[in-house]
């Protein structure tokens, strides 16, 4: 990639319009066709595109906005051998209990891929800046999984989600992308047991050719968090992962633990979350600027990247827009500094 110092990227996932909710909505009641709804994501898609050019982000991604429900045939609806579960709760405040999840009932295949392709097809056509694919990883995709009659325990399922996954990476490589991120939040929220995480990812990454970055953050559904913030526990076992970039939350956690960096030095690229998708106040490039400077206290600046501390799924789309503004005006400003 030709990139400046310091680059800018995202997580994955961007703010939906209103519209798209609309639309959404709209498919739960049987009301678009799948015509309409492939329409609608194409325009979700460059409307993500156009927020982060527009901002001036390096790396870009879809913004995620095919990955909404199986209705829309995301990840779990792309899975044969599942069935769906009622939520344990479908009134008061938003939180995990109230989401989807599935019991598996035969052995779980994926006979059509799991869709990231025609994800990739389709942006390579709408941008020409580099392109960052995110995908789940086995043990967060089993999260929703109860192993039922077919498995034993979560290790189980993400184990039989490793081959779904790792030829879905290698199509992605085949047809051109040259950045995968591995999104696995549920190893930071469950840090008990890093040595087997990380046989579990360089399984799931072996022979793909692509630069690999792991994504470690401590969930964000309704912008929660939802497990005690501390990466500690993970290492040093984690940096023994096949990853060539670790993306990491430090802006909501007031940059805890990134001296962690330095504690145990490798040869890995760092993406510091310094923009915090959690809170509705909008830094300033001087804020982001400063966040910067401390991080290099710990990376090189050739190893570091810039990024929010997650997607903005579940940001306001008018937050989301001006928080990546300033944090490309923040980088930009401590590269002018570094250039002298």
């Amino acid at each position: 990639m030709d990139l400046p110092l310091l680059p800018t990227s995202v997580i994955g996932s961007y703010a939906w319009p209103a519209w798209l909710h609309v639309a959404l909505w709209a498919a739960q009641r049987g009301e678009l066709g799948p015509e309409d709804m492939r329409e609608t994501q194409d325009d979700a898609v460059d409307m993500a595109l156009r927020d982060q050019e527009d901002a001036g982000v390096d790396i870009v991604s879809d913004g995620e906005m095919r990955r909404a429900g199986f209705f829309t045939a995301a990840f779990y609806g792309f899975l044969t051998g599942l069935r769906e579960l009622p939520p344990q709760r479908r009134i008061g405040v938003a939180g995990h209990d109230q989401r989807e999840s599935y019991e598996a009932v035969e052995p779980i295949t994926a006979p059509n891929g799991l869709g990231l392709l025609v994800e990739y097809e389709y942006v390579r056509q709408r941008t020409t800046r580099p392109i960052k694919m995110p995908c789940p990883g086995p043990f967060t995709l089993a999260g929703r999984i109860k192993p039922g009659a077919a498995y034993r325990t979560r290790w189980d399922v993400a184990e039989a989600l490793v081959p779904i996954i790792n030829a879905e990476l290698k199509a992605l490589a085949a047809a051109g992308c040259t950045f995968i991120q591995i999104d696995e939040p549920s190893i930071a929220v469950r840090p008990d047991a890093p040595r087997a995480f990380v046989e579990l990812f360089n399984a799931t990454v072996a022979g793909v050719d692509a630069r690999i970055g792991l994504h470690l953050c401590f969930g964000n559904y309704v912008g929660r968090p939802t497990a005690r913030r501390t990466y500690r526990p993970l290492f040093p076992h984690i940096l023994e992962a096949h990853a060539d970039q670790y993306a990491l939350e430090f802006a909501n956690r007031e940059l805890a633990e990134i001296d962690l960096w330095r504690e145990f030095p490798s040869e890995k690229e760092l993406a510091a979350g310094l923009v915090d998708v959690k809170n509705y106040y909008i830094e300033t490039p001087e804020d982001v600027a400063e966040r910067i400077r401390v991080a290099l206290r710990y990376v090189a600046p050739e190893k570091l990247t810039i990024v929010p501390d997650c997607g903005f799924s579940q940001t306001a789309r008018w937050a989301a827009h001006a928080k990546l503004k300033a944090m490309v005006e923040g980088a930009r400003m401590v590269r002018r500094e570094l250039a002298g």
